[in-house]
């Protein structure tokens, strides 16, 4: 098994990254490829990996979904209870990885993590469909909870808060407020295309890394 799982390797030639031709600004690049993984119709392209920290440190990484981005960050909406709602409120750091294979594209985004307001949580949440509105109320999420269990605390839920719920109010939107972005662009025999842009005066500055 070791030796069939070393051998896994895919050789990378479909596009390339270049200084020339990025976007000086990493929402405007990211906004391009963020267009193209829609356009070319992939899996779950607004699917990331999110990654927080404890207070001591401790890491823990899990795929959310984005909801939303602009120049002000990066959006997604979750239980303000879970761990990753705990873990932020000990340690505001986070980073996302968004990895569309397909396209041979990676980006990594880092930065401090802040909720959204609560108008577009709440703005959010009406637009959710009504069992995941239900479901925001019933699951005590990232805590144990049996299936029986879970599924008669979704019924009394729905009994409770009927057709038009509010929002949970340990419930709603985080922004990560990015201060790093890396796009990585597979290339042959491994030298890959990797631009970091970091914040400078008045913009942001490129650099390319090593592979």
């Amino acid at each position: 098994m070791n030796d069939r799982v070393a051998d896994l390797r895919k050789e990378y030639r479909r596009e390339h990254l270049d200084e020339a031709h990025a976007r000086p600004d990493p929402f405007a690049q990211f906004a391009a490829w963020f267009d193209e993984a829609l356009k070319s119709e992939l899996p779950e392209p607004n699917a990331m990996a999110l990654a927080t920290a404890d207070a001591s440190g401790r890491p823990s990484l899990r795929m959310v979904l984005i909801k939303g981005f602009d120049a002000r960050g990066f959006v997604w909406y979750t239980n303000y209870e879970s761990r990753k709602g705990k873990e932020l409120a000990a340690n505001d750091r986070a980073a996302l990885l968004f990895f569309w294979p397909e396209l041979e594209r990676q980006v990594r985004i880092e930065g401090r993590v802040e909720k959204t307001s609560a108008e577009e949580s709440d703005a959010y949440y009406k637009t959710r469909p009504l069992p995941s509105r239900i479901g925001a109320w019933a699951s005590p999420q990232s805590r144990p909870c049996g299936k029986a269990a879970l599924i008669a605390r979704v019924a009394e839920a729905g009994v409770r808060h009927g057709a038009s719920p509010s929002r949970p109010p340990h419930w709603g939107g985080y922004r990560l407020v990015p201060d790093a972005f890396e796009f990585w662009q597979g290339r042959p025999s491994r030298l890959h295309d990797r631009l970091v842009y970091l914040p400078d005066t008045g913009g942001w500055t490129i650099e390319r890394l090593a592979p």
